[in-house]
């Protein structure tokens, strides 16, 4: 049965434009799959960013485009990233990363990605999850930030999706449902929503 947090849609329209890539994260080390992570990232926001064409003389324009695409890169890097870091590289789940763009009445940029997790792992994230959106987005950050310095081994601890609640003002949201045949593991949705 599916669980969902956070703001989630579950039923995007069909009659919008829409892009979806799907990466097998056990064809190459995932050391290589870095580089493939950004150029997909640059991939899609390249895409998106010719929606909001701008002239060579509307300067306005022309920045807020490139304003798009940089959020975009940021943000596909970070799901791409988090989803070949976490996936369960014991089932044989594909991951997938879709972009959406919906002209509702303040014009959204949907981005999702979804990977399988053991559910080890989904214990954890579920309860990170959790804090996550019960928490001050600027006090979390704050205490991410702190552990970081404090231990190399927390990694970056949330700082991506930290990143893009502060600084993009994205509204983020997550879906955990059974892998069909894969009884120890769970697909994770994330789904990131930023205005434009």
């Amino acid at each position: 049965m599916a669980q969902i947090f956070g703001d989630f849609r579950e039923n995007l329209p069909t009659d919008h434009e829409f892009l979806i890539l799907g990466f097998s994260p056990s064809s190459i080390p995932i050391q290589q799959r870095w580089r493939n992570n950004g150029l997909s990232a640059d991939f899609v926001a390249d895409y998106l960013a010719t929606f909001f064409s701008a002239s060579e003389t509307d300067s306005q324009a022309q920045a807020r485009q490139a304003e798009i695409k940089s959020a975009v890169s940021y943000i596909a890097n970070e799901l791409l990233e988090n989803a070949m870091k976490f996936n369960d590289e014991t089932v044989r789940y594909s991951i997938r990363f879709g972009m959406h763009l919906i002209n509702d009445a303040e014009h959204t940029i949907v981005l999702v990605a979804t990977n399988s997790i053991s559910l080890e792992t989904f214990t954890r994230f579920k309860a990170y999850v959790q804090e996550f959106l019960a928490s001050d987005p600027d006090e979390l950050y704050m205490r991410q930030l702190e552990l970081t310095a404090e231990s190399i081994e927390a990694g970056s601890a949330g700082l991506g999706l930290l990143t893009m609640r502060t600084d993009y003002e994205a509204k983020l949201g997550w879906k955990f449902d059974a892998v069909e045949n894969e009884p120890t593991a769970i697909a994770v949705t994330t789904m990131v929503q930023l205005p434009v």
